[in-house]
Order: structure tokens, then sequence, then C-alpha cells
């Protein structure tokens, strides 16, 4: 792999540059080939000093943040990975209101900034407790748990596209979220810095929209409840189904669900099921669309919890089919083969295609 070389005068910047180290290292899912340089930016102006200095010497780059939605070639990628690890965080209640703004840096570990909230009495991202990641990343896919996600919060990002130098702040209205997307979700020249929040400031949670969760905070639907025993509650939750990243448990090393669960137009809902959705099939209509329960469609697919079985390196989690975990020795060419036969499985059962939820850098799974 060709060696990158960088000014020293980023350094006086606080800029970080490491070699030798792979996207192994740097991912929740444990697979991926060697790194040109990895470039660790704390500040905006850094920011903007790498990736012009990065630009200048025609060094091709991409941006990593937190590594948990990822699925990187075994091939490894031979130019820069560009990491913003600012670490700002502040909260301020806004005046003659029952809300607070909380502005928060994209290098932020996700978690760490709902604890923060949690902690604060503030209420809001408690449904999002336990998502990897750092903050930044949760703005290109909307990131969402247990009937919420980021753009009930949201209120502004941000961004700077390296590719033009454009700065600006984007509106959420602007950013067009949807289910686990958003405008800027595949603009890998387009770098979040920052996020601004509005969150409640009486302690308590958004309404819980999510039946499991309403149980197991003891709750109806629709109720909400202190956000410190919805968070405790999410974190049980995701633990049980692996969805917590643990060093020792190879069931947590995934990218999370590795399918987003598939919505359908009502023509296509209409095509593939003229009689209507099978029994048992979780249908969740909303207008002119209905979305389906990707777990429930691999698992009437015939794989099952923990699939294809013991000694394969890549396998379904053993407690969450939406999960292709690395078993400790699994390569990326693995987790995609795995993939490939999932989503070939369903559509072959069902005439839907399941889209993968990570980032495939140097692959794909057409």
């Amino acid at each position: 792999m060709k060696s990158v070389q960088l000014p020293r005068e980023l350094a006086a910047l606080g800029v970080e540059i490491r070699k030798d180290m792979t996207f192994a290292q740097l991912t929740t899912l444990r697979v991926g080939g060697p790194i040109g340089v990895i470039v660790d930016c704390p500040t905006h102006e850094s920011v903007f000093a790498a990736a012009g200095a990065l630009a200048d010497a025609q060094v091709p780059t991409v941006h990593l943040g937190g590594g948990s939605n990822l699925v990187a070639a075994d091939e490894g990628w031979p130019g820069a990975v560009l990491r913003v690890t600012s670490q700002g965080l502040s909260a301020e209640v806004e005046h003659g209101s029952a809300r607070s703004a909380v502005s928060v840096d994209a290098g932020i570990v996700w978690d760490d900034l709902v604890a923060f909230t949690v902690e604060s009495g503030l209420g809001g991202l408690e449904c999002l407790s336990g998502i990897p990641g750092n903050a930044g990343a949760s703005v290109k896919q909307n990131i969402g748990a247990y009937g919420a996600q980021l753009s009930d919060c949201l209120v502004a990002a941000e961004l700077w596209n390296w590719s033009t130098g454009e700065h600006r702040w984007a509106t959420a209205e602007s950013l067009r979220l949807g289910y686990r997307s958003s405008a800027i979700r595949r603009e890998e020249c387009v770098v979040v810095l920052a996020l601004r929040l509005r969150l409640s400031s009486d302690g308590l949670s958004a309404p819980i929209r999510y039946r499991e969760l309403a149980v197991e905070v003891g709750v109806r639907e629709g109720e909400r409840a202190p956000a410190r025993d919805v968070r405790e509650a999410v974190l049980r939750l995701r633990a049980g189904k692996g969805m917590l990243l643990d060093e020792d448990d190879h069931d947590t090393w995934s990218t999370g669900s590795f399918f987003v669960n598939p919505v359908l137009s009502q023509p296509d809902a209409a095509r593939l099921f003229p009689e209507g959705p099978p029994r048992g099939m979780p249908w969740y209509p909303d207008g002119s669309s209905a979305k389906l329960s990707a777990a429930w469609l691999i698992e009437r697919s015939g794989f099952a919890k923990g699939f294809p079985g013991e000694g394969s390196p890549a396998r379904l989690s053993t407690k969450h089919t939406l999960a292709i975990t690395n078993r400790g020795s699994a390569t990326a060419a693995d987790v995609l083969a795995l993939a490939k036969q999932v989503q070939a499985g369903v559509f072959d059962a069902f005439g839907v295609r399941l889209e993968p939820e990570p980032i495939v850098l140097g692959g794909g799974l057409d």
C-alpha cells in the first residue's frame, strides 16, 4: 500500500496522524483491511486544514465516525480515513419554555450524549440509548430504535462539504430525514461537524410508542415515564438481543441491525400480497405505504438465529436474526456472502428485497 505523506504543520492544529492500522481495529464488526493513513481532527479548523492538505496531495479520502455502521473490504483503503474527534457538549434551558437546547460536537460518543442528557434531567433521547457510534453519524442515517428517531429532536446540523468547501447549518427539515435515511446519507464528501437538539426539561421521556418497551417500563403505550427508567429499560432490552457491544461476546461483534425494515408502497404491497399480509406478519401501515419486519421475513424464509451454525466465521446472531456477527475470524467477504444469502432467501420467499443498513466500502450486495 502506497505511503501517504501529509504536511507537518497539521500537528500544530492538534491533528493526529496514524498508520499501520486496519478497519478491523476501528469497526464494531471487526472486519476490513489496511488503511493508508488515519487522520484524527479535534477541531473544525483542523478538519478544514487536514481535508485541504489531503485534497492538495490528491489522496482519496473517506470519513469515519465510530465505525459501527461500516463493512469495509478485506483489501482495505489505500488513502486516508478522516475522523472528527471534537468533544464539545452543552445544554441550556430555553427562556419561557419547558425545553432545553443541546449543542454537541460530532466526535462525542452517541451513548455518552444520551447519558449526559438523561443525567441532566432532559428527555427525548432515552429510547436511543446503547446505539454505538458517534453523534455525527446519527444525522446521516437518522438513527432510531424503540419507536423513536433522531429527527424527533434534531433542530439543525452543521455540515461541511470538503469537495465544494460549502460550510453551513442545515435545518432538520432540509436534511429530509426519513426511515434510516437522510439527504446526506450517501454523500461521502459531506462531514457533520455538530448538532443542535431540542429536548424536554421535565425529566420525562417522550411518549413511549413501542409496545415491548412500554411493557418493560410498566406503562401503557403513549404514556411518558422518567427518562432514566426508560434508558435503563432500553439498555436491558438491547443487551438481551446482543445489541450492546461487549468485547467478550461475539454476538455483539456486528453493525447492529444489518437490514432495514422494508417499506412498501401501496401498489407494491398489493402486488406482492394481493390477499393481504400473510397470517402473523407484522404490518405497520402509514398513509400510502406499509413497513414490514425484516426480522420476521428473515426467520420465515428459513434463517434461524445462529444460522448457518457453529463453525461458520460469520453467523446471524444467536439472539437476534437482524444482526450478522463476526465469530472472531470472519472476513468482510464472509459477512457479505451471508448477507447475500439472506437477501436471496427473503426475495425468493416473499418477493421483498432487503436493503443493508450499514455502508459497504469497497464492495456491495448487488
